[in-house]
């Protein structure tokens, strides 16, 4: 799988969102935050058909997962000539219940493919993993465990900082479904790198449909 089907930022609707944005004239800290930002609340957390779709699918979706989100990000950092590679993990697959439903949440894998997304910037590499949660999911978790403590492990969610994530683009990392990861598998340059030795089973991206999750559940 080529990178540059994946990672199409050449396709008309990539190359049209960054021309309405204007995102070009920003500087380098302004246009790793547009990006990031747009795809974090502009793309609603959800399930696609399968993580191996292009970025200009995924923003025709306006939904995307942790592997399509991070498909669309890089591949509009690209075309902002942002450096930016992708790093894959699994996570335990508790960090999915509640957001699949229950009688396909027996069927998913013990772990589940995972994936950041990090940005040479400033002389170091930075991760950016909390745009995963758009900020009415995020915020309707937080309304509804935040009594609860700040530990969560579950309904997408991965953080021992549940009231106060560090999800906001500052120049430092970001992260959400952090403390859910099992496995590290590397660095890539590209998601087609990644796909090309490991593959989801049954729960990575099999359609599912999520909801934003109520004060009564």
């Amino acid at each position: 799988m080529s990178e540059r089907y994946l990672l199409d930022f050449g396709s008309g609707p990539i190359r049209a969102l960054i021309g309405a944005k204007g995102w070009q004239r920003l500087d380098a800290f302004e246009r790793i935050g547009a990006a990031y930002t747009f795809v974090r609340d502009e793309i609603a957390f959800g399930y696609n058909s399968d993580d191996t779709i292009p970025a200009s699918a995924v923003l025709g979706d306006g939904y995307g997962q942790c592997n399509t989100k991070g498909t669309l990000l890089m591949a509009l950092l690209r075309a902002l000539e942002i450096p930016c590679r992708l790093h894959g993990f699994t996570i335990h697959k508790a960090l999915q219940r509640g957001v699949v439903p229950e009688l396909v949440y027996g069927l998913v894998p013990d772990s589940v493919l995972h994936s950041w997304v990090e940005v040479y910037h400033q002389g170091r590499w930075i991760n950016l993993e909390g745009f995963i949660l758009d900020r009415p999911f995020l915020s309707a978790l937080q309304e509804r465990f935040g009594g609860a403590g700040n530990d969560l492990c579950g309904f997408g969610a991965g953080t021992d900082c549940l009231s106060s994530p560090p999800v906001d683009w500052t120049g430092q990392d970001t992260y959400i479904q952090k403390t859910g990861i099992n496995a590290d598998l590397g660095l890539f340059d590209s998601p087609g790198d990644f796909y090309a030795l490991h593959r989801q089973g049954v729960g990575g991206g099999a359609g599912f449909s999520t909801a934003t999750p109520s004060a009564t559940g």
